[in-house]
């Protein structure tokens, strides 16, 4: 079984984790195959998986490894296994202390997929010419670059204006994102599953202005208005990103392929929900009794 490692170097244990499944992966039939950044990690020499056909993808840290493994894999729809190195991990399903366990039933195939939508976002110009095509797992941010400062875009839904928006920037979230930076915007939470895209103005300068929950067949386009297009930047997961030039326009879709992720255990999403986010815990009113 070829499983490819991706982790995040600013997890002081990390190297122990890297070792322990190093130790762990022979006797299971596990070749591993790693990202090049973490080459001075190993004990022994793992080659690059780039280019190799993965049978599983493990990410050690949290969402965001595990979203930066989902962009490495290029469209794949390689199962994902995050393991959590850190607090929240809302995407991944174990720890190192379960990472034995989670190793077993990965070659088991003793697991759940959860087939999570994906975006494609590609930045044209007035001729239509397109660059920088991205894939994003949580969502496409539309912002200025620098000090926080107000933009103001067209919203262009499946062809029909919606209207101009006023804020301090614009998210388009799928449901795996809308627990991220959308929901700290004052987006809605869409259960994963269902086939959606959230529309989320960051703090938005007028009241007019609400997030949209539109059919994932839709296509977004996101268009600045003239004299407002200076220092923008789009940005793919909060990782990554580019500038928006004056004249161009982000056009944002679901994506052809779908991210896998692999789930251990019975816990559903809302018993994450729950633990993960505090959902209606009302302990600090408990303990002021």
């Amino acid at each position: 079984m070829k499983v490819g490692v991706v982790g995040n170097p600013r997890y002081p244990d990390l190297r122990g984790v890297l070792e322990q499944v190093a130790v762990q992966a022979p006797g299971r039939g596990i070749t591993l195959f790693g990202e090049d950044r973490l080459a001075p990690f190993w004990r022994l020499e793992v080659p690059s998986f780039e280019g190799v056909e993965l049978d599983a993808l493990i990410t050690f840290g949290g969402d965001g490894t595990l979203l930066r493994g989902a962009r490495l894999l290029a469209g794949r729809e390689t199962p994902i296994l995050g393991v959590n190195l850190g607090r929240v991990g809302f995407l991944t399903t174990g720890t190192r202390e379960t990472l034995d366990d989670a190793l077993d039933c990965l070659v088991a195939g003793r697991y759940i997929t959860e087939r999570r939508q994906a975006l494609e976002a590609s930045i044209s110009d007035g001729s239509g010419s397109s660059r920088a095509i991205q894939m994003a797992v949580n969502d496409v941010a539309i912002h200025k670059g620098g000090v926080a400062r107000v933009v103001r875009v067209n919203v262009f839904i499946n062809g029909e204006n919606v209207g101009p928006y006023s804020a301090d920037g614009i998210v388009i979230a799928t449901p795996t994102g809308s627990t991220a930076y959308s929901l700290s915007a004052g987006g809605p939470i869409v259960v994963p599953g269902v086939e959606a895209m959230v529309v989320t103005p960051i703090a938005a300068h007028t009241l007019a202005v609400r997030p949209l929950v539109v059919p994932a067949t839709y296509r977004i386009v996101v268009e600045p208005i003239a004299g407002w297009a200076d220092d923008l930047l789009v940005s793919f997961d909060g990782q990554t990103g580019t500038t928006l030039a004056p004249g161009e326009k982000v056009d944002v879709r679901r994506a052809d392929s779908r991210v896998c992720l692999i789930r251990l255990g019975g816990d559903g999403f809302f018993s994450r929900m729950r633990h993960k986010l505090h959902w209606g815990d009302l302990s600090h009113r408990e303990a002021k009794r």
